[in-house]
């Protein structure tokens, strides 16, 4: 390990402001509506997020956006379409401007507002972080935010919760290994239930989350 893995496990930690924390992606409408009920239920939904869902589509955006010379404009473009609700788009733009708020400033660099992925990607290009190492530290800091979510308002215990981040591993490295090969070509989804919560999110009454 060297500094650029310790930087960019720093960036994606919960204590980093980005205020990850506040998004669910959706989830909390299907703990809601009784889609996740437990921590198998937990796992199989998260790992289709990661397989191919928005964890995929952001791993590929994040990988390609990690090469020194990337078309940035172009990239969030594609995030920015690919979005399936006005939420996850909110999501993504948010969470992207609040990562370069804090990391322009850290490493002296102008980037403006961007996508999550693609404002992570560009601000870790200096760090020399192999791709398949940064997409993975990227997948499992998303399996945690929605783990801690779930064990917060299943709710699960924590032993349940880290049981199913361990679960999900093995998911994480082989999207990590795809997609750091992978071209925006190769960018495609199919999970529709976890589309549609991200939709329905915000008609429910009460929400503690923002998405």
């Amino acid at each position: 390990m060297d500094a650029g893995h310790l930087t960019l496990v720093q960036w994606l930690s919960a204590g980093f402001p980005v205020g990850a924390y506040a998004y669910s992606q959706g989830l909390e409408w299907a703990i809601e509506a009784g889609c996740v009920r437990s921590a198998d239920d937990l796992r199989d939904w998260i790992a289709d997020l990661v397989t191919c869902g928005s964890g995929h589509t952001d791993a590929v955006l994040f990988a390609l956006a990690l090469d020194k010379g990337a078309d940035l404009p172009a990239l969030t473009a594609h995030a920015r379409a690919l979005a399936p609700s006005r939420e996850r788009l909110s999501e993504t733009m948010d969470l992207g401007t609040a990562l370069l708020r804090t990391t322009n400033r850290l490493t002296d660099q102008a980037h403006p507002p961007m996508p999550y992925p693609v404002a992570l990607g560009a601000a870790a290009q200096a760090l020399g972080v192999p791709k398949p190492a940064a997409v993975g530290l990227f997948l499992q800091s998303m399996v945690a935010n929605l783990v801690q979510i779930a064990v917060r308002f299943v709710p699960l215990g924590q032993s349940d919760g880290q049981a199913v981040q361990t679960a999900l591993q093995c998911a994480i490295l082989d999207t990590a290994a795809r997609a750091a090969t992978a071209g925006l070509d190769d960018i495609g989804t199919a999970t529709f239930r976890a589309d549609l919560a991200s939709m329905q999110h915000e008609t429910m009454d009460v929400r503690i989350f923002k998405t």
